[in-house]
């Protein structure tokens, strides 16, 4: 028969402190349950023709309740403590702390990219987003991350913007290229 188990003869992980929420990942749990209403919410903006049963809504608002599930399984995730378990294979610190330097150049990139879009035109305004974000996550040689940045940019232009006839903005450098497709 085993003696109790007291104070003195505790196991180590029976006296640990209870593990707080980390920060970071409820930042970003929050964030994606703001995404995700603040996209619910814009759906009801589409207009929709009269008459139409399968409109432009319903891919929408399945991605937004998709997000608004998911946001909400991980926000409920975080505040009961559970963490991804980290691989050994990972190089990675578990205990590291966020970057938030970086993160501020990404959100900046973004809001550049939004403002720039209308100015420079989508293409253009890809381009310093895709080299932006290279450059805040450390690339070695940012003028090539520009350059891949404009040609996705501008491959995706042509696709959805001069193909499938969404408005996407050319710019005034590219909107020669408007006319022709």
């Amino acid at each position: 028969m085993s003696a109790p188990i007291t104070g003195a003869n505790r196991p180590a992980e029976a006296t640990r402190p209870a593990a707080r929420v980390p920060i970071g990942e409820l930042v970003f749990a929050l964030l994606m349950l703001a995404l995700g209403v603040f996209a619910l919410v814009g759906v009801f903006s589409i207009h929709v023709p009269v008459g139409v049963t399968v409109g432009p809504t319903v891919f929408p608002i399945f991605v937004s309740v998709t997000l608004l599930a998911s946001a909400a399984a991980v926000l409920v995730g975080v505040l009961r403590g559970r963490r991804a378990e980290v691989e050994d294979s990972e190089d990675i610190d578990p205990d590291a702390k966020t970057d938030w330097l970086t993160l501020v150049k990404i959100v900046g990139a973004l809001i550049a990219h939004l403002l720039l879009i209308d100015v420079i035109g989508w293409a253009p305004a890809a381009a310093v987003l895709f080299g932006l974000v290279a450059w805040s996550l450390g690339a070695k040689r940012w003028w090539m991350a520009f350059l891949i940045g404009l040609v996705v940019g501008l491959a995706v232009q042509i696709v959805f913007g001069g193909f499938l006839g969404l408005s996407l903005p050319w710019g005034p450098a590219l909107g020669w290229l408007g006319g022709m497709l």
